[in-house]
């Protein structure tokens, strides 16, 4: 009887030592949709922060679709699950609140990075640069191959999008002063998707016989106007700028569609969302004035409505896009 006790025990022991320990602390990072290689790449930042943290695990997760309705579907799921920190990129600012605050209220922490939810919703949300910045690189991006001014239109992603929206009201304000040539024609929004900014690329071509650059604040829009650019033989006519992953975006610097491109870290930017809510789930405050260590990027300073912004856009062209298509 002791002998067959001492076997159980043994085995038992065995099967809680093969058994991997659940992590303590669970992330969502919940991103606009699935598919898109700027969000796969902040996941490859957050699965960093997560190694690098230790005991915490990331879950990456999203919509197949950028809207709202499908990210709420998502939180809730998340919500039930219980887990620790939600850190989400809106296709609504306004649309998710009231599944955040839920959230919240069951004791889930939450930031929201790079398309930011409105204050209510979030205790903290973090910008990949400034947004005044933001805008007026855009602008400048084209800008700086039209010596001659011209007209432009923007491309950009969700009409909901917190940040693409800002960006173009700065990248406005910014055109008078500081480029009085440049002509803005058109707003138009491709809801991330490439068929439907496929086909508003091609609309702006031909409501525009003068139009110079097409301008996309997001990576799924300039790679879509870049192609409609490419297939109707306009390389040298229009220029195509924006925000652009330099892996996906390379061909069109090489072949000429476009003449320059810029963007921040999207792996930098998931591993700061993560140390941010880790931040939260151990207990620090989200504070105005608060400063917050962001591991190896550095650390932030929350303003006025708990928003902090990370570094400068950075410019890719010709002579850079193939030593960083190799990174991300």
């Amino acid at each position: 009887m002791k002998l067959w006790k001492l076997l159980a025990a043994t085995a038992t022991a065995a099967v809680l030592l093969a058994t991997p320990a659940m992590a303590q602390t669970r992330i969502a990072l919940v991103v606009k949709s699935l598919g898109n290689g700027f969000f796969d790449a902040a996941n490859k930042g957050a699965q960093d922060a997560a190694e690098e943290l230790g005991d915490v695990e990331v879950i990456y997760t999203g919509p197949t679709s950028a809207t709202a309705e499908a990210q709420i579907e998502v939180v809730n799921s998340l919500i039930a699950q219980q887990v620790d920190a939600i850190a989400i990129s809106a296709n609504d600012p306004d649309a998710l609140v009231p599944v955040l605050q839920r959230a919240m209220q069951r004791g889930i922490k939450v930031v929201s990075f790079d398309s930011g939810v409105a204050p209510e919703g979030r205790q903290i949300h973090l910008n990949p640069s400034d947004i005044d910045l933001i805008g007026e690189t855009i602008i400048k991006l084209a800008a700086d191959y039209l010596p001659e001014g011209g007209d432009v239109a923007i491309l950009s992603a969700a009409s909901t999008a917190t940040n693409q929206n800002a960006w173009i009201e700065a990248a406005k304000e910014a055109i008078p002063e500081k480029f009085p040539n440049i002509n803005l024609v058109s707003v138009v929004y491709g809801d991330d998707d490439s068929v439907k900014s496929t086909e508003e690329a091609r609309g702006l071509i031909a409501a525009h016989p003068d139009l110079k650059a097409i301008i996309a604040p997001t990576t799924v829009g300039v790679v879509a106007a870049a192609q409609v650019v490419t297939d109707q033989d306009l390389i040298g006519q229009i220029n195509v700028t924006g925000l652009a992953l330099p892996s996906e975006f390379k061909q069109f610097i090489d072949n000429g569609a476009s003449q320059a491109v810029a963007l921040w870290n999207p792996i930098d930017l998931g591993y700061s969302a993560v140390y941010l809510a880790n931040a939260l789930v151990e207990g620090e405050e989200a504070a105005p004035g608060a400063t917050f260590s962001i591991g190896k990027v550095g650390e932030v300073t929350l303003d006025d409505t708990n928003s902090a912004a990370m570094a400068a856009p950075f410019q890719f062209d010709a002579s850079n896009i193939e030593e960083f298509s190799k990174i991300y």
